[in-house]
């Protein structure tokens, strides 16, 4: 018989409509060594007894702090910096879902977040989570810097940074850090 004659094309069934007997685990969607599991693990590990502090006693139940800190701080390390945007990454996103244990925080929960309770809290933390991001061997201050150089095909001497350089620009670097911190507020805003 000829190739391809007689024969059927065939496809894999869509189950879009079937349900599950359990349900799905995230952690098995969410690969072992993937970033967010890193941005979990050290947001975990850092101090919030001062954001907890912005929060009063009474009425509705809130989201906790740390999952909202996460949902943000993934957020900015993805570049999406609109809460509407962060938004439709937790409903969409299986790895802000891991993040976010299932909660599905609206903007405007993001919103108020970020500009009432984190505004005054924020440089600890960030200081906090470069600390530990440098204990555990996953950052360190000397290569935390940024630099406009052209660099060429051909390196030479004078095409690459001296440590005493990265030294001295430490405050050009809180300076630019602050900068991207603004422009994230503004995008927000």
């Amino acid at each position: 018989m000829a190739k391809g004659k007689g024969l059927t094309v065939t496809f894999k069934a869509t189950l879009q409509n079937q349900l599950a007997l359990l349900p799905l685990d995230l952690n098995d969607m969410v690969c072992a060594n993937h970033p967010v599991r890193i941005v979990g693990d050290i947001l975990d590990k850092i101090d919030i007894s001062k954001l907890i502090a912005e929060y009063k006693t009474g009425g509705a139940s809130s989201y906790h702090p740390k999952v909202l800190l996460k949902i943000l701080v993934y957020a900015y390390i993805n570049n999406i910096y609109s809460s509407r945007k962060i938004e439709e990454a937790v409903c969409q996103n299986i790895n802000f879902m891991w993040l976010a244990g299932m909660n599905k925080p609206d903007h405007n929960t993001i919103n108020r977040f970020r500009s009432k309770r984190l505004q005054r809290t924020l440089r600890p933390i960030f200081s906090q989570v470069v600390e530990l991001l440098c204990q555990e061997g996953l950052l360190s201050i000397k290569e935390l810097y940024t630099d406009g150089t052209k660099i060429e095909a051909n390196a030479n001497r004078y095409t690459f940074v001296w440590g005493n350089s990265i030294k001295t620009n430490r405050e050009k670097i809180k300076k630019q850090l602050s900068e991207l911190w603004e422009y994230a507020q503004q995008v927000a805003a």
